[in-house]
């Protein structure tokens, strides 16, 4: 990495070129000989204000040389025309040249004091209300409010951007805050880790076995935990983690844990075996859908009448027989009102379910469709002719500014539909289904269709599996392989995989290809011959739309992130004209393969017809067309729509010619190639295989050592999650 000399610059601020209200990243040019070009975390920095800045010139790729600022100090201009200049300038609300200069007047080189200080005497001056003088205070106020923060946290190495983020929760009290108690800064919201927040506390003398640090440890295990899909965690491995991780004696952990515990900060569950410890808002998401679930058994949606003529009336018209299990699903469906439908490839789980939604629609019934992923979404919408929404847009999302999802449809404004079929429902995490379970009319049919076997959800949570388990709800699980999908040693592998046996590995005319290699070397230069040149020949399958590398891991010399950089430069390398940008350490090029890494709802996009619309999803792939350097915005095509992006969203990409296993859930590509060898133990398991395996439509080729193969298969160790829903149904059955 290039070392770049740091250096000091003083001048006057001449125009604002860009700001980001949200995160306070400006672009400034200063007011000097050379027009300077500054950018940086500057959210308070205005025209006409004197600065001091600290950083280093380091080219941009579109703008040439510019000052990167790392830390910064301003100083309010002083004499009367300074202070006319920069209240003219527009940079504080509600004054524009006029009024400044009718402030300049009265107040002369007083004026920026008594505006921040006197807004009585400032609402006497003709055509400035008290109202307008105490917001042009407040605004002054909290400019140097946040300045002020900065400095502070520059200390302990936090970041101005987490400095802008910290003051909008706090606002004017920011300092006090953290001085009464460091740890407040822990947590998502601000990006401040643990460690950080101790640093502070130890410099201000606090002791490691202080209250406020143990019930912030505590708090932070269990939060921690919910990143790892718990949604509680037993007590006793609660206090002995929470003990090691601040280097405490356990009596004191215990102690506070029973004190959060009375004021509700935490909240303890007890079962026949064990004591749990929920926050308290992952305690009210599974308690709730436990009561919503129990009330919908309770009070079911109304029967569909003659079920089995129905059935009869589909197999006829359509030419088909369905099994015995598949009947069973529909007529629970139709007579219960809830159910989960669950089976592997090849199963019957498409045609069962096309069969509930005609026989609803033929009844007059509106029924919605939804996934968790857009690409689950899109493929549901392809398997049964309906449109398929994901469940965030079916919700209508908002985005507040944390970052936070906000659902229109909720208890006061509910779904507008008489069934709700859910796929992929194993991706579903706890507090997502919550929120569908609060917008679900009463009297709803709820249909939820998953593959149990599938890895679970990235969120805390364990839907499915708590609701097969706790033996509460109806289920059907379809078993019986289909004689035509019987034909495909895809299908059948998987099925051999998830019974913990060893998939066909030798057969050379089907589906599935397992290549032998013992070295990783070869097995990184047979994956990129496989997707340069032998499956394109041999099947005419694109790299960029049919081909897809999927690695358990991320790291490593088989991992996403070297494999990709593989990848591009073999297949989509440097060239001139064409444009290109950096985002840390990967570097994005038009003509590449990249993946949306998290919702984004504000990403407008145009399809190919001239529908226009917003919202790009976790997990969509998509074709870099073009980098536009100077209006900063690169288009990117997703299947049939293409969105344009602005440089700031370019950190939410990542380059997907590979993706981990995880990250596929909810897509299916023509082919797979994935490469099997050395790797983390506790990556090496059946789940994960079985998945990759499911994701391939036509072709899926592994490339590596049996005997990886073999040791996955063995390791029936699926991640223990730790959750209460299971409980929670049992306890609401015991009561009523």
């Amino acid at each position: 990495m290039q070392n770049y000399e740091m250096l000091e610059l003083t001048g006057t601020v001449g125009t604002i070129i860009y700001r980001n209200e949200d995160n306070g990243y400006t672009v400034i040019e200063l007011d000097d000989e050379d027009e300077t070009t500054a950018v940086g975390i500057m959210p308070d920095v205005n025209p006409g204000e004197n600065v001091r800045l600290i950083g280093a010139f380091k080219p941009h790729a579109s703008y040439g040389m510019q000052f990167s600022v790392t830390a910064y100090e301003k100083s309010m201009p002083e004499d009367v025309a300074g202070i006319l200049s920069y209240l003219s300038s527009g940079s504080i609300k509600g004054i524009g040249p006029s009024t400044a200069a009718l402030l300049v007047g009265e107040f002369g080189s007083k004026t920026l004091e008594a505006l921040e200080n006197e807004p009585q005497r400032v609402a006497k001056l003709k055509g400035i209300s008290l109202k307008k003088a105490v917001d042009i205070s407040r605004q002054l106020r909290e400019n140097s409010g946040i300045r002020e923060l900065m400095l502070y946290l520059a200390e302990y190495d936090i970041s101005p951007a987490s400095a802008v983020r910290i003051y909008k929760s706090f606002g004017s009290h920011s300092i006090e805050e953290i001085k009464r108690n460091p740890y407040s800064l822990v947590g998502e919201d601000f990006g401040i880790g643990f460690e950080k927040a101790d640093k502070i506390a130890i410099k201000q003398g606090r002791e490691p076995n202080e209250k406020i640090r143990v019930r912030a440890g505590l708090a932070f295990v269990l939060r921690h935990n919910r990143s790892n899909g718990h949604t509680c965690l037993p007590q006793d491995k609660l206090t002995e983690t929470t003990k090691n991780f601040l280097q405490i004696d356990s009596a004191v952990c215990e102690r506070v844990l029973e004190e959060m515990i009375v004021d509700n900060s935490l909240i303890r569950y007890e079962t026949a075996n064990r004591e749990y410890i929920f926050e308290t808002d992952m305690f009210r998401t599974e308690s709730y859908i436990a009561a919503r679930l129990k009330m919908m058994l309770r009070f079911p949606a109304a029967v569909i009448p003659d079920i089995d003529e129905h059935i009869k009336a589909i197999e006829d018209y359509n030419g088909i027989k369905y099994a015995e299990l598949q009947k069973e699903a529909i007529t629970q469906a139709l007579s219960r009102g809830l159910l989960v439908l669950t089976g592997g490839p090849g199963t019957g789980k498409t045609t069962t379910l096309n069969a509930i939604i005609r026989i609803l629609k033929n009844k007059g019934q509106t029924v919605m469709l939804c996934a968790p992923t857009g690409r689950a979404a899109q493929r549901m919408s392809e398997v049964t002719g309906d449109e398929a929404k994901t469940i965030h847009r079916l919700l209508e999302v908002a985005w507040n500014r944390s970052d936070r999802p906000e659902f229109k449809r909720n208890e006061k404004n509910m779904l507008k539909c008489d069934a709700l079929i859910i796929d992929e429902v194993s991706m579903v995490d706890a507090q997502l289904f919550e929120s569908v379970m609060r917008a679900l009319p009463l009297g709803c049919r709820l249909i939820l269709v998953g593959d149990s076997h599938q890895l679970p959800s990235v969120g805390a949570g364990n839907i499915l599996d708590d609701l097969v388990s706790s033996e509460m709800i109806p289920v059907v699980a379809l078993t019986e392989i289909f004689r035509q999908s019987m034909e495909s040693l895809i299908v059948t592998n998987a099925h051999r995989i998830v019974h913990g046996e060893m998939p066909e590995l030798n057969v050379k005319d089907r589906d599935f290809f397992f290549l032998r290699c013992d070295n990783s070397e070869v097995i990184n230069k047979t994956v990129l011959e496989l997707c340069r040149n032998r499956l394109p020949r041999a099947y005419g399958y694109d790299i960029l739309k049919d081909i897809q590398i999927l690695s358990p891991a991320r790291k490593g010399e088989l991992g996403v992130n070297e494999l990709n950089k593989t990848l591009q430069q073999a297949v989509n390398p440097k060239a001139d004209g064409k444009n290109e940008m950096s985002v840390g350490k990967r570097v994005f090029r038009e003509g590449d393969k990249v993946m949306q890494t998290r919702n984004n709802y504000d990403l407008l996009w145009v399809k190919d017809d001239g529908e226009t619309g917003s919202g790009i999803f976790n997990g969509e792939i998509g074709i870099i067309e073009s980098i536009q350097k100077k209006s900063r915005i690169i288009k990117i095509r997703f299947d049939d729509k293409v969105a344009s992006l602005d440089f700031d969203f370019a950190a939410e990409l990542d380059l997907a010619y590979a993706t981990t296993v995880h990250k596929s859930q909810g897509n299916e590509f023509e082919a797979v190639v994935m490469p099997l060898f050395r790797g983390a133990p506790m990556l090496m398991y059946r789940n994960l295989l079985y998945t990759a395996v499911t994701r391939a439509k036509k072709l899926l080729i592994i490339v590596g050592s049996e005997s990886v193969v073999e040791r996955m298969v063995g390791n029936d160790r699926k991640n223990k999650r730790y959750s209460g829903l299971k409980y929670f149904l049992w306890e609401t059955e015991n009561d009523s």
